[in-house]
């Protein structure tokens, strides 16, 4: 919205195609969501706080949580807020990358935001039945992972790239690239949800993530440092910086009041949603290897809990004292606190070796 109407002045004060460099209107999209989220985030909590919008807590769980009982949820809803409107601000709006990764994330978070609402405001503890809520997730991941497939036009745009190796790259066809695409998208959502159990547990990780991608999106958008990088070359994926930028200025933003204590829990509206963008921009960019090794820490949050759950119901054990894995750990001693800025340098180390991809190849 701001690019066409600084290109238009432009035509009479030149000093206006500055804005024309994805760089700084990344920078300045990280600026704006996180301001909004300061300015948004207060009214937003207390009108949680009126309506009476509060996080049920686990009697079986760690017995520190219960302290958080009746604490706002549904604040994701925020980090939505934030990322739209600053995306539509800063993005190219001519870019169909920027379009279908506001839909989907915005479709994601109306999925979670239907199940936080049952929840917490309906009183049901199911929420959105797990059918339902898969069902939903699985029309919007098959919608995008179809769309992407039929409006490629390069052969890089559905070929699996394989990190450190730059000879080494995997021809997906319609099929596969469909299947991919779909897995990652509804995996990576469904991950960070896992995640997204201590005040700020999931959205920094996220921010983290998101930063490396935009540095992804903006290489592959540039022929000539993609073309240097050995990475492929993918028109118009460079606008992705944007997103995630907007992305990660709303999640500090947010991070502001999900600090411990919380003021406020992100809720199913912004887990679901933030890991289905972060699934979405890997796709476009064809880096999905590396959103697996960066975004490790919700892999092993998910992996925890499919574990525990094959292994009691083959043996009748656990493995873990309780899953997801950052339960266990509470549960061995460690304050949450520990827990939570522990895993945060766990990612930062994924996230470097991530980004060392860009030239170990």
């Amino acid at each position: 919205m701001l690019l066409a109407l600084f290109n238009w002045l432009g035509h009479d004060v030149r000093t206006f195609y500055v804005f024309d460099y994805i760089t700084l209107r990344a920078v300045l999209a990280t600026l704006t969501s996180l301001v909004l989220s300061f300015l948004v985030g207060p009214g937003m909590i207390r009108r949680l706080t009126a309506y009476k919008i509060g996080q049920a807590v686990r009697s079986d769980g760690p017995q520190t949580h219960l302290t958080k009982a009746g604490t706002p949820t549904m604040g994701g809803a925020l980090i939505l807020v934030a990322i739209a409107v600053t995306t539509l601000l800063w993005a190219d709006l001519r870019n169909e990358y920027i379009w279908l990764v506001l839909v989907t994330t915005l479709g994601f978070g109306a999925i979670g935001w239907v199940d936080d609402y049952r929840k917490v405001v309906h009183r049901n503890p199911k929420g959105l039945s797990a059918r339902a809520k898969y069902f939903w997730q699985s029309v919007i991941g098959l919608g995008v992972a179809i769309y992407l497939a039929v409006s490629a036009t390069l052969p890089a745009e559905t070929t699996l790239i394989v990190p450190f190796f730059k000879a080494i790259s995997i021809p997906l066809g319609m099929f596969g690239f469909v299947l991919l695409t779909y897995f990652v998208i509804v995996g990576t959502s469904n991950a960070v949800n896992l995640t997204d159990g201590l005040d700020g547990l999931a959205i920094m990780p996220t921010v983290m993530v998101a930063g490396a991608l935009a540095i992804f999106a903006y290489v592959a958008g540039n022929a000539q440092f993609s073309h240097y990088l050995d990475l492929p070359h993918i028109p118009g994926a460079g606008e992705l910086a944007v997103f995630c930028a907007a992305m990660a200025g709303s999640g500090l933003g947010f991070l502001w009041f999900n600090a411990y204590p919380a003021e406020v829990f992100m809720g199913d509206v912004g887990a679901l949603a933030l890991g289905a963008a972060l699934g979405s921009v890997a796709v476009m960019v064809r880096q999905e290897i590396v959103l697996f090794i960066m975004g490790g820490l919700f892999v092993v949050e998910t992996l925890s809990v499919m574990l525990q759950v094959a292994s009691f119901k083959l043996t009748g054990k656990r493995i873990f004292r309780m899953a997801p894995l950052h339960h266990h750990y509470e549960l061995k001693g460690w304050k949450e606190t520990q827990v939570v800025v522990r895993f945060w340098i766990v990612t930062m180390m994924l996230v470097l070796f991530g980004l060392s991809t860009l030239k170990l190849r």
